[in-house]
């Protein structure tokens, strides 16, 4: 079912009339809280009010807010409603999950890279919000955090004309080596194409098979049957948009997740692509996260919003609900 209350097909489908209705999702709130009321008021029309009235009453006092009266009034009126069975409810017999988070030291021209945009956006910023206030300058602002984002990764995402090296690129592929020397399978997930394709190249390089997964992918069937049965394909490269729902890839027993997302159940959903019914191995997650970087801020920010998640909530972008002044410490 389409969340977006304002697109074409869930007006379609909200004409729709039936003795009863009913919405199965995995991901009731991925967005925003709206995603909530979207769902809602397809199987109990009114319950939430309208839109503006759930936005004023409970989307901004919780979300902007951290209101918890808010919260627990919203709890009570959707419990009755519904059904929620985890993971961990139906699926006693998975094998364990080993969760790491890998802290990644930039190289020297990395970390003089990073420094110098890290100035350039923060001026940018400023400048902008002088100019022409705080609620125009969301692309200027996101388009700051993409890059220091991409050069946490690797420089050469952000300045194609930089030709030195990365922390956290050479970290991942030392781990890979390693890894796959072992016999091991690993599912490799980055919210960038760009990210993924260095490592595809630096294979390529040495010989190395492995399947490619992103938006732009043909045959997706074809690609994920060859990573489950080719005992020479040892290495999955997905772009966490493209791979992060529907996919059965237990052949793998390692999860490689490149670069953290604003989103922390994304990377739940990336795991569950190969900690799933038919998964007999127990499986080892490693979180790369650049040192002294934005990454170290993204992480803080899903931790600070595990527990409306557990609840609730779980939105893609929390910048919507943040002033000017906290996008300032992101940066840093």
């Amino acid at each position: 079912m389409k969340k977006n209350p304002a697109s074409q097909l869930y007006k379609a489908i909200s004409r729709l009339q039936s003795e009863h209705k009913l919405v199965l999702t995995g991901t009731p709130v991925e967005n925003s809280l709206t995603d909530l009321w979207t769902q809602l008021n397809f199987v109990n029309k009114g319950l939430l009010g309208s839109l503006a009235y759930f936005n004023r009453q409970f989307a901004r006092p919780i979300e902007k807010d951290q209101s918890e009266e808010r919260e627990e009034r919203l709890t009570k009126l959707i419990k009755p409603f519904i059904l929620r069975r985890t993971k961990e409810e139906v699926t006693h017999d998975l094998p364990p999950v080993v969760e790491n988070m890998v802290y990644c030291n930039m190289s020297e021209d990395q970390h003089r890279k990073y420094e110098e945009e890290k100035s350039v956006v923060r001026n940018s910023i400023l400048e902008t919000v002088e100019k022409t206030g705080e609620e125009k300058s969301a692309i200027i602002v996101l388009q700051g955090l993409m890059k220091l984002r991409q050069i946490s990764n690797h420089p050469v995402l952000a300045d194609p004309d930089y030709s030195s090296d990365s922390g956290k690129f050479e970290n991942v592929l030392h781990d890979i080596e390693s890894v796959i020397s072992e016999g091991h399978k690993i599912l490799a997930f980055s919210s960038f194409v760009r990210h993924l394709d260095l490592y595809a190249r630096e294979f390529d390089s040495a010989g190395l098979q492995y399947s490619f997964l992103t938006g732009r992918s043909n045959k997706r069937g074809d690609i994920v049957n060859d990573f489950q049965s080719d005992k020479g394909i040892n290495i999955f490269l997905i772009s966490l948009k493209a791979g992060g729902l529907g996919l059965n890839l237990t052949a793998a027993d390692y999860v490689f997740i490149l670069d953290p997302w604003w989103n922390p159940s994304a990377e739940l959903q990336a795991l569950s692509r190969a900690h799933r019914i038919g998964q007999k191995k127990n499986v080892f997650v490693k979180r790369y996260i650049t040192s002294n970087s934005i990454e170290e801020k993204i992480v803080k920010l899903q931790e600070k919003k595990s527990r409306l998640a557990e609840t609730f909530i779980s939105t893609n972008n929390p910048l919507r609900e943040m002033e000017i002044k906290d996008i300032l410490e992101l940066i840093g």
